[in-house]
């Protein structure tokens, strides 16, 4: 397995001498390959319309679009992009993403391409069929009474996400319920056996449909599979350039570097990032288990020294 790393740090004397020492070491020992990831310089004055959590949000959707589709399909015709390549050999798509827009503007641009592409899958408990869940006995309806679905977080029956709970109140009671339901994050399911049977007649209808247009299905995936990656990976670039300007500050001054290297390896090849970028942050080392952090871009990830991203091969692996 093959693990890739997008790490940045500042242009100063000091990270620039460890930069080099880190390639020729890198080099000598063949621990990981080390390449430039060329990323433009955006517009920094207008970096506050643009929140630094938004290009987080982005990338997470892109990745879901992404693993989505590979799961769910063989992928290994639907794309011509030799998509390890170019990663490695990256290169800003200025005509189809202007550095000279404000980081707002590109996030818009990226975020609209995503939600155009939509992925076929099952769904979660917010989406999916629940005959196979709920039962006649479960649902009390009559003059005064009725029963709500409600999606909970991880509750009774769970899908990984969410778990559903079967709610009797009064009627007229509903609309508040539903209130507070929304209030606490909770989702309520409009349900009925009448209405879910006549969704499943409707999924029947669309699976013919869908084998009927499975050529023209195809057509679309190798034009957006390989769309929604290129995306994915402009947000890693756009990732790193705000979390750059957060961290090291004005005026923006930092390179960005890719880390190629095996699994195996990579415990070496991040001992060997601690002990050279350790300078411009000694308390990393200290922090790196404290997962739960509060700054923007760094949650649920490893805090080091230098800004590190990790880019889930598993979307590479085309099967």
């Amino acid at each position: 397995m093959t693990d890739l790393w997008l790490i940045s740090v500042p242009l100063d004397k000091t990270s620039s001498n460890s930069v080099e020492k880190l390639k020729r070491t890198l080099s000598k020992t063949n621990l990981a390959s080390c390449c430039k990831f060329s990323i433009p310089d955006l517009k920094v004055r207008l970096f506050i319309i643009c929140p630094s959590d938004e290009p987080n949000r982005l990338y997470r959707v892109a990745q879901v679009a992404l693993y989505s589709l590979r799961q769910n399909f063989h992928l290994t015709h639907f794309t011509q992009l030799d998509l390890m390549s170019y990663v490695t050999k990256f290169q800003w798509d200025k005509a189809k993403y202007p550095t000279a827009l404000p980081l707002s503007s590109l996030a818009d641009i990226i975020n609209k391409l995503i939600n155009c592409t939509v992925c076929l899958s099952s769904g979660n408990m917010q989406t999916r069929s629940l005959n196979d869940i709920v039962r006649k006995e479960d649902l009390v309806v009559s003059e005064y009474l009725t029963t709500l679905l409600v999606v909970v977080t991880r509750s009774l029956y769970e899908d990984g996400e969410a778990g559903v709970f079967s709610v009797t109140l009064f009627k007229r009671a509903v609309c508040e319920f539903k209130a507070k339901a929304q209030e606490s994050k909770f989702t309520v399911r409009e349900y009925g056996f009448d209405l879910e049977e006549k969704k499943q007649q409707e999924m029947k209808q669309l699976s013919v449909h869908k084998k009927e247009q499975y050529g023209i299905f195809v057509c679309w995936l190798k034009v957006h599979f390989s769309e929604v990656f290129i995306a994915w990976i402009h947000l890693k670039g756009l990732r790193v350039f705000v979390e750059s300007v957060l961290r090291y500050g004005l005026p923006v001054n930092y390179q960005a570097l890719l880390l190629q290297t095996d699994r195996k390896r990579s415990k070496k090849v991040r001992e060997e990032l601690d002990s050279l970028f350790m300078h411009l942050d000694p308390t990393a080392t200290a922090s790196k288990t404290d997962v739960s952090c509060d700054i923007p871009g760094l949650c649920q990830q490893e805090y080091f020294s230098y800004i590190c991203f990790h880019i889930n091969t598993n979307v590479l692996e085309i099967s």
